[in-house]
């Protein structure tokens, strides 16, 4: 059953618009943005083991790579396939359901010797992966209620920033010292008792009296909804296409050591903490006054990097910053499509995921393009600063198309 927080009551009159409360977020998003950690772990853990996985599947680690692959393609194909293939399920039963399969499907990983296997256990926890996101997004944006819907999402997306802050971290460092196949066995009984809190805290309801094929198809006529969809893959393609390569951007080009390359990521993953925060906080009042900012800075950002990221310094200093503004507009522009489509529609949603996804896979893909062309170092993150002025130019777009609504 969908909850709405309750509109802050009205001002006196003449009294200012901004004394009214803020509309606080309900503790189930916490509760889902707690889940959300174990996901975002779990999706990025095999990169951090990919030598250990290859030792114990008998594979290269090319090969093994690819379970981090299978992860993304099945975010990107199962989110919206599941969320029409659960249309009529309550919201709960499929959330609960989603952590079972995920956890079926990371039991399998930790038993099995064979890699097609393995790719196949992967697949399958990835779609479990993207079922939660379709629909745990618009649950929590729905429990918040429009005052603080952005807030609601930036919860859920700073569960899996924090995932690869501190979780994936962790679960390698437990990996190494347990054998590859640990983690995995963690991730399913975390996954396990996450489906038992769920099943117990979550409200009762069905699926919402639109939730059929038809009128997940007709959410998708807005113009307006894939200009969101635009910005959600041009914003993380554009940094990822820099970020994907930084050991070589800050050992081989900045001059540093190898063992500074992990303290450069956890400043920059404290820094994506902070700005999906602020941009949460601020998206609810202002959301394209936070997010075209936010894509002008990566853009400018992208740029300094390429031309002054030889200094070591600058180069530390730089990808913090490139971490501050990377996801500050990310739970805006979902939220916005939550307000679009209606929070009924988890098609809409899904597809949001799937966009935020397809932009990380082609960002990795083109920054490798663009590293092996003449451009050689420099490449990257040029090509991620060309990338960013698009986003902040379908951002500008979809402002205004949005005041003309």
């Amino acid at each position: 059953m969908e909850t709405t927080a309750p509109s802050p009551p009205s001002s006196p009159v003449g009294a200012p618009a901004h004394t009214a409360p803020k509309a606080k977020v309900p503790p189930v998003v916490y509760l889902l943005g707690a889940v959300a950690f174990l996901m975002g772990t779990t999706e990025m853990i095999v990169a951090g083991l990919l030598p250990q996985v290859a030792d114990g599947l008998n594979v290269s680690t090319g090969q093994a790579g690819l379970l981090v692959t299978v992860f993304a393609i099945g975010m990107i194909i199962g989110a919206p396939v599941m969320s029409m293939a659960t249309l009529r399920l309550p919201r709960r039963a499929t959330l609960v359901l989603a952590l079972l399969v995920f956890a079926l499907g990371h039991v399998v990983a930790a038993v099995s010797s064979s890699f097609g296997i393995q790719l196949a256990a992967r697949f399958v926890s990835a779609v479990a992966t993207g079922t939660f996101w379709a629909v745990g997004a618009v649950l929590a944006a729905a429990a918040a209620g429009k005052e603080a819907g952005a807030r609601a999402t930036a919860v859920m997306i700073g569960g899996l920033t924090l995932a690869n802050v501190l979780g994936v971290p962790l679960g390698t460092a437990g990996g190494q010292a347990l054998g590859w196949r640990g983690p995995f066995w963690v991730l399913a009984v975390l996954a396990l008792l996450a489906a038992a809190v769920l099943a117990r805290k979550l409200p009762v309801g069905e699926a919402g009296p639109t939730a059929s094929v038809d009128a997940e198809l007709a959410s998708l006529r807005s113009g307006r909804l894939w200009l969101i969809y635009l910005a959600c893959a041009l914003l993380p393609g554009s940094f990822v296409a820099a970020y994907s390569y930084i050991a070589p951007l800050l050992t081989d080009r900045a001059g540093l050591s190898d063992a500074a390359v992990p303290l450069v990521m956890l400043g920059y993953g404290l820094a994506t903490l902070a700005g999906t925060a602020f941009g949460g906080r601020t998206g609810d009042r202002r959301p394209f006054a936070t997010a075209i900012p936010a894509a002008v800075m990566l853009a400018v950002v992208l740029g300094a990097i390429t031309l002054w990221a030889t200094n070591s310094v600058a180069a530390v200093v730089l990808f913090v910053l490139l971490g501050l503004f990377a996801l500050v507009a990310q739970p805006i522009l979902i939220a916005q499509v939550v307000q679009t489509a209606g929070a009924t529609h988890s098609l809409a949603v899904s597809l949001s995921t799937s966009a935020l996804n397809a932009g990380i896979a082609s960002g990795s893909w083109l920054g490798g393009v663009a590293l092996s062309s003449g451009l050689g170092l420099k490449g990257p993150s040029l090509l991620g600063a060309l990338i960013a002025v698009l986003a902040a130019a379908a951002l500008a777009v979809l402002a205004r198309a949005t005041r003309r609504s």
